[in-house]
């Protein structure tokens, strides 16, 4: 897991953002942490089957079909699916894996890890940057 000074470095560093479960549904956080992540700067890169846009950027079924860099994959799927996240995740070069909050899988924490991800769980991101930077 990332320390503070880790979390820190990497979110003033980091430039894109591919949000895994990004929909245009208002009622739902990932809309508004996405929102929050552009206005800091970020560019964010929807991940969900059932959108083609969102927030004026293309969406992608799978994380494995973005065909852009990314440097933070922020996860806002239920806990079981994250292994599947992480598969499509290895081996790109991705700089950390952010479940966002209520997002817990020690697993799928482990299976990044091993990989060489880091990862930041049960937090969310937009906390993170008020508190941090």
């Amino acid at each position: 897991m990332m320390n503070d000074s880790e979390m820190r470095t990497l979110l003033q560093t980091a430039k894109t953002i591919a949000v895994v479960g990004l929909s245009n549904n208002p009622m739902r956080a990932s809309l508004g942490v996405s929102r929050f992540l552009q206005r800091q700067g970020y560019r964010v890169i929807p991940v969900n089957p059932n959108e083609t846009e969102v927030l004026g950027e293309r969406a992608y079924p799978t994380l494995r079909e973005v065909p852009d860099p990314i440097d933070i994959v922020n996860i806002f799927r239920r806990p079981a699916r994250v292994p599947e996240v992480i598969e499509d995740a290895a081996g790109r070069g991705i700089r950390c894996i952010w479940m966002q909050e209520g997002v817990v899988n020690h697993e799928a924490a482990a299976q990044a890890e091993a990989a060489g991800i880091p990862v930041v769980m049960d937090l969310c991101i937009l906390k993170e940057i008020a508190r941090l930077l």
